[in-house]
């Protein structure tokens, strides 16, 4: 077996090169090409993974020629270097390594924090340049004040504990934060504007989205406390800069201290040279220990993805762990082929799909396995689909879909069923995997059945009336098409029935319309799998 092959295109510790190759992941490690986007380009179609930090963009052009790239790994939290729509659409799995940096993160907000209430920056200047204004820097305690968190997740929830151990009152607005852990570290769950009315110092931890983007601007600071104190370690973007500006002008923010910035690098900007401003280039990961966690972190994600199928962190799949891959494999593999069934018989708009989990299949992870449904749905119709970029097709489609989680109810250990309702019609079809790992088709239509998926199949509906069955296989054989498997079934003797013939070679369209036209025959479809 071939072994995967990664790419690291910017600076990583040489110890996660070293996990890649203890791992059994051949590594290039070219820490300075990140910076040259056509060299990159060039050859990022000879790699299955790409290991990044800040410095590679992963552009949606580069990306065009991943011919085979499977995973981006980032050493970081922030993934705005990599076009996810774009990674998306190729089934790239993205992911980050948000805990990595998440102490230092929190470390460099509350230093921040304690440099604007005492004005060291400042007050290291002058008295290097030789003077000693011991009058001019009158700083405030921050023991009593309140700390208003914007974003109380992983590393929120850091800043507003060491806040907590500095004696400050921690109040935070996260629509994400349930009141249970609000209880829990010790801070007061409020509203947004309430944030801005009671805050003494304003901390941002939030991502950058269309909704928090300049969720601080003008009209936000009119709202704040006079005297404010404003942090940004977080996301450039996340304020308006020229209105803190105004603001500090104004006096009504006392201080502000950035570490983002909405253009970086950041080599000019109206917040520089503020008396009242103290800015650091975007250094809110960098200590030796965060460096090195996530870049360790980054190599065990994406070697255990190569490898075995697992899934950590990724931003546009849902996770998988190494004990659970290769018990979904086997599931994944038939959903993604009772969604390809369903997909070749589907001649209409699809409007809903509802998949319903029986038995162990249910206890597993089931968002995994519907992506591989409606890949496997999608695809017939739309060409490029996979199991990543599924669900936001069928989103932007405006499919509905429905996950259905129950106890057996059937004599299988666990059984997929695939519902599809279309403009005209609504047509289910059921899968098992047996013992021996392989997926079967085990009911069409309400009509029980047994057969293994072929590479290529014949799927007839028809009226169960003696002679059928004779006609259609020498029709077959008179085309010299070989028969492999032959799965009959039916609802009831006379009623409807359906054959699933597995053929060796490609049916022709000639063969399949004489098919069609035998008197017995509603319907006749040429399957691949």
């Amino acid at each position: 077996m071939t072994k995967p092959k990664v790419l690291i295109s910017d600076a990583l510790s040489p110890a996660a090169v070293q996990i890649f190759r203890d791992r059994g992941v051949e590594v290039d490690f070219q820490p300075n090409l990140g910076k040259d986007k056509d060299k990159l380009a060039e050859i990022i179609g000879n790699y299955d993974g790409l290991a990044i930090r800040s410095a590679t963009k992963a552009t949606a052009k580069i990306l065009e020629k991943a011919t085979r790239l499977k995973v981006i790994g980032r050493a970081g939290i922030g993934v705005d270097n990599v076009e996810i729509p774009a990674a998306t659409a190729k089934g790239i799995i993205v992911m980050n390594t948000p805990f990595g940096n998440s102490i230092t993160t929190a470390e460099h907000a509350i230093t921040l924090m304690l440099a604007l209430a005492r004005e060291i920056p400042q007050a290291d200047a002058s008295t290097q340049a030789g003077k000693w204004e011991k009058n001019r820097f009158m700083g405030v305690e921050i023991t009593g004040k309140v700390l208003g968190v914007i974003g109380c997740g992983n590393i929120g929830s850091i800043v507003a504990d060491r806040a907590l151990g500095l004696r400050m009152k921690v109040i935070a607005f996260d629509p994400f934060l349930s009141p249970e852990r609000a209880k829990d570290i010790s801070v007061e769950k409020v509203e947004l504007d309430d944030l801005f009315k009671r805050a003494d110092f304003i901390t941002l931890h939030t991502p950058l989205t269309d909704k928090t983007r300049n969720i601080i601007d003008a009209a936000a600071i009119a709202k704040m406390k006079k005297g404010v104190r404003l942090i940004n370690c977080a996301r450039g973007g996340l304020v308006d800069e020229q209105a803190v500006v105004d603001a500090l002008n104004s006096k009504h923010i006392a201080g502000a201290a950035f570490d983002v910035f909405v253009e970086e690098p950041a080599t000019s900007n109206v917040l520089f040279g503020h008396p009242n401003v103290i800015c650091t280039p975007h250094l809110g990961a960098s200590t030796t220990e965060a460096q090195e966690n996530v870049a360790l972190q980054v190599a065990e994600q994406m070697s255990d993805y190569l490898l075995t199928g697992a899934i950590s962190n990724a931003v546009n799949f849902p996770s998988i762990t190494a004990e659970e891959a290769p018990k979904l494999k086997p599931f994944i593999a038939l959903a993604e082929k009772l969604g390809s069934f369903a997909g070749q018989l589907t001649e209409s708009g699809i409007r809903k799909v509802e998949i319903t989990y029986e038995g162990h299949v249910a206890e597993m992870k089931i968002k995994a396995i519907t992506s591989a449904v409606l890949s496997g749905l999608l695809r017939p119709m739309l060409g490029e689909v996979n199991v990543v970029s599924a669900p936001v097709v069928a989103k932007e489609r405006g499919m509905v879909v429905d996950e259905i989680v129950r106890a057996a109810q059937s004599d299988y250990e666990s059984l997929i069923t695939v519902t599809v309702a279309t403009e005209r019609q609504e047509r289910s079809v059921s899968g098992t995997v047996y013992h021996d790992g392989k997926p079967r088709l085990v009911d069409v239509k309400g009509i029980r059945v047994d057969a293994e998926f072929g590479k290529s199949m014949i799927y007839v509906t028809n009226e169960d009336k003696p002679g059928f069955i004779g006609k259609f296989a020498s029709l077959l054989g008179d085309a010299k098409i070989n028969i492999a498997t032959f799965h009959l079934g039916r609802v009831a003797p006379g009623s409807d029935a359906i054959a699933l013939v597995e053929v060796d070679g490609v049916v022709p369209a000639d063969v399949l319309a004489k098919v069609q036209a035998l008197p017995q025959v509603k319907q006749a479809k040429a399957l691949t799998f």
